[in-house]
């Protein structure tokens, strides 16, 4: 005797139709996820805008007879930046830091930030120093 083929439903009435249907839970899990990782990342990348060049290394070293001017911002802690060895408040950073952009040449701010600093802090004092005039801003890493 022939055993009935058992359909989706779980009776045996031997049609042959099984379940034919595409499971899409774990295509919504995967589309859930990836909204939650643009939703978490979009504001880092539109937090600041400003470009980021590397440096290129140069073959020639140039030759200048002017005495290159740079302003040197060093992010101390949360509320204090030291802006070319002259410790200054956050808060009074634009200040101290447009007279002597206004009277730069090349108006070049060098950014170096404490390890315990926020990335907030760190990212308020370039848009400071952007605002204030500063052409090039290079940040220095270790």
């Amino acid at each position: 005797m022939a055993r009935p083929m058992i359909n989706g439903n779980g009776n045996g009435n031997g049609n042959g139709h099984g379940i034919h249907e595409i499971n899409v839970t774990p295509i919504i899990d995967v589309s859930l996820v990836l909204v939650i990782i643009l939703l978490l990342l979009t504001p880092l990348a539109f937090e600041s805008s400003i470009a980021v060049r590397r440096a290129q290394a140069s073959a020639k070293a140039p030759v200048k007879d002017v005495k290159e001017e740079r302003v040197e911002l060093t992010v101390v802690s949360e509320d204090t930046v030291r802006v070319n060895r002259r410790l200054v408040a956050r808060a009074g950073l634009s200040e101290a830091l447009a007279p002597i952009l206004a009277n730069s040449v090349e108006r070049r701010v060098i950014v170096e930030c404490n390890d315990k600093v926020s990335h907030g802090a760190f990212v308020n004092v370039l848009d400071q120093a952007k605002l204030c005039g500063a052409a090039d801003i290079a940040v220095l890493g270790r």
